[in-house]
């Protein structure tokens, strides 16, 4: 039996130095990217078995439930969480029992919600028994879910992403390798219901061993008064992305059924891979070094700086990559020709991902230095204009429509570029406009290079190479010797000799 210090989880923000935040903001980037590349491999590897052995609307199937369940999922935090992970002083005991004594009432909620509500949306969607089981199994990995909250919380106030990754690799290795399997036997959506299952029971166990935490039931409205001055506010700006998001997958769902969704839900995964892979880890760690450094404007300029150039380095010349090379791969895949009327939409919603690369991180600087408000404001600009657009383009033009709705959204971007730089100082050409020109240089190669070649596994693995050797030039002729300094200074945070 594990032994649980009463005083590990309690960790008061004011005793984490300047240089202890940036080491541990470091090592905590470094810890997740390289776990969370292997990690993305692996989704990605899955992903791509799922979409040869199932059909175009068995994953369509899977989109539209998870966007269900996302959208509930909200109603399941009112912030709490989040406020937890922002507030500087320390955080008591009472006030973690609160939070979860809260989330749970509210999953619990929802849960009932959802059964009462399945006739309906099996109506709706027209959902086989299948489907509707897969719903349930969703509904129950979310109540799983929910309690691996505070020892996540605990974790990520110490800024030890080290240890919150172990619960995601055993997550993500165990759903990919169940719905590979089931998949491949010709189970269909079964598959999805096994592999979520077993997903949410090993993410459970493994979390609590990294981050040991006796869940309790407590109550004191005194004690968590202070967190919803933040909470309320942040949760209402995730209440505004969850209806931009999945509320508009589950719209359109409705508009362009199963088959539509599935075309959908290919492009959007393949899009936003980029960010998946390279971005999330970063704003993940970010969030928490930001809250603790938030009057300090020079400093807070400074990582912000390195967090958008190094996002924006690695996730430019991916998203390019992809839309370049994909035609081809589609053409040499077994069973993969089905995906060709998502060539455009991937193109499309690509957009929106160069956009997020430079915005989420500003986005995420409001957000830590109590802006709230602010990035409340900008949710409520995207919501409305994804609602205008979004459903009345797909009714028109079906899935590239719903491409187009979103790639025209992403432009919207620029008014928070424009807000967040009055509050810091950020050089946007040097750190973003310099690799999104290197990365457009590359994919003009790639382009046409891929005209003279032919359509082959070979032919793919040169243009990576030659993509890969041209983005690293371009990049050294445009950004110059800050890359080698830059790199030194990660590697002396590191700790490598």
């Amino acid at each position: 039996m594990i032994k649980v210090d009463s005083n590990d989880h309690l960790d008061p923000g004011q005793e984490l130095t300047l240089e202890i935040i940036k080491s541990r903001a470091v090592r905590g980037v470094a810890a997740l990217t390289s776990r969370t590349i292997i990690l993305q491999i692996i989704n990605r590897a899955g992903d791509f078995l799922l979409t040869i052995f199932l059909g175009v609307a068995q994953y369509g199937v899977f989109w539209i439930v998870s966007a269900v369940i996302n959208f509930l999922a909200y109603f399941s935090d009112i912030g709490l969480g989040a406020a937890l992970i922002q507030k500087k002083e320390k955080v008591t005991e009472e006030e973690l029992r609160a939070t979860f004594t809260i989330q749970q009432i509210l999953v619990l909620s929802i849960l009932l919600i959802l059964f009462l509500i399945t006739p309906l949306l099996q109506r709706f969607y027209h959902l086989s028994n299948e489907a509707v089981w897969l719903l349930y199994s969703l509904g129950f990995s979310f109540f799983l879910s929910s309690l691996k909250t505070i020892p996540s919380i605990l974790l990520e106030r110490k800024i030890d992403f080290a240890k919150l990754i172990i619960p995601q690799i055993g997550e993500v290795i165990i759903f990919n390798l169940v719905a590979v399997y089931f998949a491949w036997n010709g189970s269909g959506i079964w598959a999805f219901t096994y592999a979520v299952l077993a997903r949410g029971l090993v993410g459970l166990s493994l979390m609590y061993l990294v981050s040991p935490w006796k869940p309790g039931l407590s109550f004191s409205f005194g004690s968590v008064k202070s967190l919803f001055r933040f909470g309320i506010p942040y949760q209402a700006n995730t209440f505004l992305a969850v209806i931009k998001d999945d509320g508009m997958s589950i719209v359109l769902g409705g508009i362009l059924g199963a088959t539509g969704m599935g075309l959908l839900g290919w492009a959007q995964r393949w899009a936003y891979a980029p960010l998946r892979f390279f971005m999330d880890q970063v704003i993940k760690v970010s969030f928490p070094a930001l809250s603790r450094i938030q009057d300090d404007k020079a400093e807070l300029s400074k990582i912000l700086s390195r967090s958008i150039f190094f996002i924006s380095f690695l996730v430019f010349p991916f998203s390019i990559g992809l839309i370049t090379v994909t035609p081809m791969l589609i053409e040499i895949i077994p069973k993969y020709d089905k995906w060709q009327p998502a060539l455009i939409a991937l193109a499309l919603i690509s957009v929106n991902t160069f956009w997020a690369a430079v915005t989420t991180p500003l986005t995420n600087m409001l957000s830590a230095t109590s802006r709230i408000g602010t990035t409340f404001k900008l949710m409520i600009m995207w919501t409305i204009l994804s609602w205008i657009l979004i459903p009345a383009l797909s009714i028109s033009f079906g899935v590239n429509g719903a491409a187009l709705g979103y790639a025209l959204v992403g432009f919207s971007s620029i008014i928070a570029i424009i807000i967040a730089k009055r509050v810091v100082s950020v050089d946007l050409w040097a750190n973003a406009g310099k690799p999104f020109l290197g990365a457009l240089i590359m994919g003009v190669v790639i382009y046409f290079v891929r005209g003279i070649l032919p359509s082959s596994f070979a032919s793919v693995f040169i243009l990576m190479i030659l993509g890969a050797l041209t983005y690293i030039l371009a990049a050294f002729l445009l950004v110059g010797k800050s890359l080698i300094t830059d790199s030194k200074k990660i590697i002396s945070r590191l700790g490598i000799k």
